[in-house]
Parts: structure tokens; C-alpha cells; sequence
């Protein structure tokens, strides 16, 4: 039977090539964030440069996608805060079976291989044995993607640096439980107490024997990694930390939409609006702790606060996470009329001890000319397969508050095996019919399956007339073969019953929890595949060329930038893809085709902001 993501949801036994056509659900065969990020890492130059002294901690906070370079010598796993809903704090390390590039290993098989790697730098354990140095770290078989099976692993070795060897201390088979498990493992061997110790983790996968539909073969036994310490003067029960942090990522500020129209949004602020901005934190140490809660609202077009309060300041118990709805009466406002960028930023004032970067969250909360209920990641494939399905429709509804005209309609296709989903198929649009699709109002046919040219793998694809829209409307594709489309699915937004599927005559409400990534796009004619974005002048970050493909050069004008100025490049989604000290000339070739935030700032504080245009 193939590998497959339940995501919660009870499906039917399937059996490909024979079964009734049905909702199918299944693994990523590649990870766009990564292959869009490019390659960041350089080798480890030399054992005297590199060494790094005791503790070594690391919990994979942060805004990053791959390993912190100044720890970790490899970029193979996914830091990511999306493949659990477990995690202790905020950021996870997963290993599956894609590469540092986010595609299918080259050794994949049906056959165990050797997969992701995690292995720290060099670091200097030249001490007694009598200093009690253990090792722990967190670990996760599955998540929310695909458990391991009995046959699978993950491995821990310990390297000897008189040797130059590599050994085998811990290892976990497949297994079948929710929650993250603590392991603390001892290093007192002589061959391992030397300057120039390393420790790897390794995962060992397996693709599906069965490849009657390539298409459906995916990404696969995943395990998810937290709070990874190496320190002297410990013992076997030393697995609690003295730390508050956050857990889950922030999230949209609105009530039903990830992103959506300026325009849109404020004829319906009143009811759109977020009244609270949800947070989850929790107290890893063994004693109560106290926590102070702040937040800020920052206009990033305008480059001015718009916003700030705290929540105050609570006790937390010993081992206890907890989920609070911090009121909120801030609206979002903008002098600009046809978009807008947020900055949202939330921490924890915590005692000094306590580790920082898991005491703070930030969201970009974007107002273009686009509807999404996705967070812009893909964690699972998503598709119609079986007998019957050749003339299967999906529709996900939206609605438009005002009278307005639908323009376009981006969907993340991913990456299938053998590329066997570049197919073709029709685009749709449906009017509303008691709440499920109804007349279709438009068509576009024989287009091609298109796959990751701009940011997180969406593709646009433009009606050339558009479709006027007002109130509920649909949008979708009927399928031209029974292919598998393996489209993007956000597992962590569930549709709310906005999802549907078509098939032998009948419009179904999808069973699957997660949320279809597909968007509408409306207001004027496209010029460009991007957003145009407005600024400032007095607040733009100068920069040349843009569009640009490999370099900008950055102009700092009276701001009077230095080594104390670091530039920063994020996606749509908040994520930061680039982060390196102020210098004239930044290499951006590690980006992918498509529009992106860069800003300037000093000791954390903005100093510039601006669009970048990334092209081929």
C-alpha cells in the first residue's frame, strides 16, 4: 500500500487502479522552500576555526529554514514550525527523504536508504569523564506527514576524533506515538572526551514498492527533532529546561482569511477583523515562572508603529502549556488604497536566563490583491484518483465583498515522480447553488499542470477576459485523465467546509482537514506577475537593479549604513530567507523567481524597507 498522510482524516482503504474514485491525500515529492531557498552552507574550514566550546543548545527557533550554519555543518533537514503539533517550543528540525535542494534523494527506493543528516561541528570535549557530560534532545516519529515504518529509523553517532570514526549510540525504529520523547545519553568514553567530538543524526526511509501511479509516490517517514543540549555537569533525569517559550507559529490577525484585497478587507474590517491575537507558550522548567506578554503592530509600507500593548504579566506552572486569546482592539489602517504590509511582533519578557529566540514570534500580515486561506506551505499533496475520476472536479469557495473582477487564479501544484502529474486539465469557475458549486461561469481549457515559478510553488494562471464576481463564488479544475493532480495542501488551516469535490454526478464536501492552495486573484488587469508595491521615499531602502537575478547593490544614501546594519530578505509569508551583515553588494541568487520584502535595521530597529523582484 502506498505511504500516505492521514492527517487525522479516516479514508478508505485504497488500492490504485482498482478503487472507486475517491479523495486522496499523500507526502510532498519535494519541499518548495527549500528548493527555492538555494544552497546557504559552507564546509566546516578547519578544526581550530570551528571548534565550539560547551553548552551546545540548540531548540530551531527562529525564522529559518535550514540548520543554524554556526552550530550545524550540513543543511539536509527542514527547520520548519508546520510538520508538528507537539513541539515543546516553536521551530522543529524534520528529516524525510528529500535533499538540502528539497527533492527526492537520488538513492530513494523502495529498498532502507540513507536519508537526511544533522551533524554538528567540531566541538571540544577534552575533559574528565568525572564532569557527568550527557547529551538529550527531543524526538517525534511522524508528526503531522508520514510515520516511519518498523524498518525505519533514526539514528544518533558519535565521532572519535583520534579515529576519524563514526559510532553508533542510539537508535529509534519506526514507531507509532503522538508525542514528542526525551532521550539523555552519556559521553564518558575516552575515544569521544577529545577536542574535535561530533555528533549526527541520521534517518534511514523507504519509498512505496507499489508505483502503479508515480504521481501519488512522495516524500516519507518523517521524525521531527527539539531542544538538542550537550553540556557538562548533568545526569540521567536532566531533561527539563529552564526556559518559557512559545510553541506554535503566529498566525493571520483575521478571522477567515490568511491574506486578502486591501479594497476587500476594509469594507468588512468590522467583521474580518480579529477581535484576539491567539499565542501558545509554555513553561519547560520544574518551578512556577512568571511571564509578561507584549505586542506590536508595525506598518511596514510606512515605516511607522502603528500599534502596541501588553497583556500583562501571569504565572505559569511547572511542565504547562498555554493556549491565550490576548484582546485585541487594533484595526489595521493604511493610508494606501490598493495594498498594504503588517509587521506583527510578539514576545515574552522572560528572565535572563531563559534562552531569547523562542521568545518572540513574528507574522507579516499582507493585503495585496489575492485571497488566501493557506499559510503559503505545503505539507501534503492533495488529489482525485480511481476509477471514474478522468471527469472529477475540485472547488474551493471564497467570496467577494464587494462587486469586483476576477482576474486570475494561482494554484501550488507540486512536484510529482517521474513528473507524471504535468498534465492537462481545465480551470473553472462556478456560481453559488445552496451552498455548494452551481452554474459555471466561466472555463479555461487545456491548460497544463505548471509547477513552482513564483514564491512556494504557486503558478498563475491569467483569464484573459475576466470574470466578474460578487458575494460567493468557486473556483477549480476539472480533470482530464485519472491522474493524481497532486495540488498543495496546508494541513495545519482546515477548509471549514469550503472544500468540495466532484464525481459520478455529485458534489461532496471534502473529507480532507487541511485547506487546498489555491487563491483568486482580482481588481485591475495584471500587468505583472507580482504585486506592484508603493512606497515612501523617505523611507525606501535604495537598491539596484530590480528586478534583479544574482546581485543587488545597496544604496545607503544619509543613513549611513555599516557592519552594524544587517539586511534582511523575507518571503510573503514572513519568512526570513536571507539575513547578512550590511555590505554594498548581497548575493540573491539563492532566491526564487518572484516578489519578496527586503528591509534594513540597527540593533533590530527598521532603518529601510523596499520590494525586491527576483527574476531568472
Amino acid at each position: 500500500m502506498f505511504k500516505k498522510v492521514f492527517l487525522n482524516i479516516i479514508l478508505s482503504c485504497l488500492c490504485i487502479g482498482l478503487a472507486k474514485g475517491q479523495e486522496i491525500v499523500t507526502g510532498l515529492q519535494t519541499n518548495l522552500l527549500l528548493k527555492n531557498a538555494g544552497p546557504v552552507y559552507t564546509e566546516s574550514k578547519s578544526l581550530e576555526e570551528d571548534t565550539l566550546e560547551l553548552p551546545f543548545f540548540d531548540d530551531f527557533s527562529g525564522q529559518h529554514i535550514f540548520p543554524d550554519s554556526k552550530k550545524w555543518s550540513d543543511n539536509f533537514v527542514f527547520v520548519n514550525d508546520t510538520y508538528s503539533d507537539k513541539q515543546i517550543t516553536t521551530g522543529i528540525a524534520t528529516f524525510d527523504a528529500l535533499n538540502s535542494t528539497g527533492r527526492l534523494y537520488e538513492t530513494a527506493s523502495s529498498i532502507v536508504f540513507e536519508a537526511d543528516h544533522l551533524t554538528s561541528h567540531p566541538l571540544n570535549l577534552n575533559f574528565p569523564s568525572t564532569d557527568n557530560i550527557w547529551l538529550s534532545f527531543h524526538f517525534q516519529p511522524g508528526g503531522l506527514a508520514d510515520m516511519p515504518e518498523e524498518n525505519d529509523s533514526l539514528t544518533l553517532q558519535f565521532f572519535a576524533p583520534a579515529e576519524s570514526k563514526w559510532y553508533s549510540v542510539w537508535n529509534s525504529p519506526g514507531n507509532n506515538y503522538a508525542d514528542f520523547k526525551a532521550v539523555i545519553i552519556k559521553i564518558d568514553q575516552a575515544r569521544f572526551l577529545k577536542k574535535g567530538f561530533r555528533f549526527r543524526f541520521t534517518n534511514y526511509a523507504s519509498l512505496s514498492a507499489n508505483l502503479i501511479d508515480p504521481s501519488i509516490v512522495s516524500n516519507c517517514d518523517q521524525w521531527n527533532i527539539d531542544y538538542v543540549l550537550l553540556d557538562k555537569n548533568r545526569n540521567s533525569g536532566d531533561t527539563v529546561y529552564a526556559d518559557v517559550a512559545f510553541r506554535y507559529p503566529l498566525r493571520s490577525l483575521l478571522n477567515s482569511h490568511e491574506a486578502m484585497p486591501w479594497k476587500q478587507f476594509i469594507e468588512i474590517y468590522y467583521q474580518e477583523m480579529g477581535s484576539t491575537i491567539p499565542i501558545h507558550y509554555r513553561n519547560n522548567d520544574i518551578i512556577e515562572r512568571n511571564v509578561t506578554r507584549k505586542f506590536q503592530v508595525w506598518d511596514v509600507y510606512d515605516n511607522a508603529l502603528s500599534g502596541s500593548f501588553s497583556a500583562g504579566a501571569t504565572n505559569i506552572s511547572p511542565l504547562t502549556s498555554v493556549d491565550y486569546d490576548a484582546s485585541n482592539t487594533y484595526t489595521f489602517i493604511s493610508n494606501r488604497s490598493d495594498s498594504a504590509l503588517f509587521k506583527i511582533t510578539c514576545w515574552l519578557m522572560t528572565d535572563d536566563f531563559d534562552p531569547k529566540e523562542n521568545d518572540t514570534l513574528v507574522y507579516y500580515q499582507h493585503f495585496g490583491n489575492y485571497f488566501a486561506f493557506d499559510d503559503g506551505s505545503a505539507e501534503s499533496g492533495y488529489g482525485v484518483n480511481g476509477l471514474g475520476s478522468r471527469n472529477a472536479m475540485v472547488a474551493y469557495r471564497f467570496k467577494s465583498f464587494i462587486e469586483d473582477t476576477l482576474r486570475a487564479v494561482s494554484i501550488c501544484f507540486n512536484d510529482s515522480y517521474m513528473n507524471s502529474n504535468l498534465r492537462s486539465f481545465d480551470l473553472m469557475v462556478w456560481d453559488n447553488s445552496d451552498g455548494h458549486p452551481g452554474n459555471v461561469l466561466y472555463t479555461l481549457e487545456e491548460i497544463m499542470v505548471e509547477q513552482g515559478d513564483e514564491i512556494n510553488g504557486f503558478h498563475t494562471y491569467i483569464l484573459p477576459s475576466g470574470v466578474a464576481v460578487n458575494n460567493t463564488f468557486y473556483i477549480g479544475w476539472r480533470q482530464r485523465s485519472e491522474t493524481f493532480m497532486n495540488a498543495g495542501i496546508d494541513i495545519n488551516t482546515p477548509h471549514n467546509g469550503k472544500q468540495y469535490y466532484w464525481i459520478n454526478g455529485n458534489w461532496n464536501l471534502s473529507q480532507i482537514t487541511g485547506s487546498l492552495m489555491i487563491r483568486p486573484i482580482v481588481g485591475p488587469s495584471l500587468s505583472t506577475s507580482v504585486n506592484d508595491i508603493i512606497y515612501n521615499d523617505k523611507n525606501i531602502l535604495h537598491f539596484w537593479p530590480n528586478p534583479a537575478r544574482d546581485y543587488i547593490t545597496i544604496d545607503p544614501g544619509d543613513s549611513r549604513f555599516s557592519e552594524l546594519v544587517y539586511i534582511s530578505i523575507y518571503d510573503l509569508q514572513g519568512r526570513r530567507l536571507i539575513n547578512v551583515p550590511y555590505s554594498d553588494k548581497i548575493d540573491i541568487s539563492s532566491l526564487n523567481e518572484g516578489l519578496y520584502i527586503i528591509t534594513a535595521s540597527r540593533n533590530g530597529i527598521p532603518a529601510g524597507y523596499s520590494r525586491l523582484v527576483k527574476t531568472r
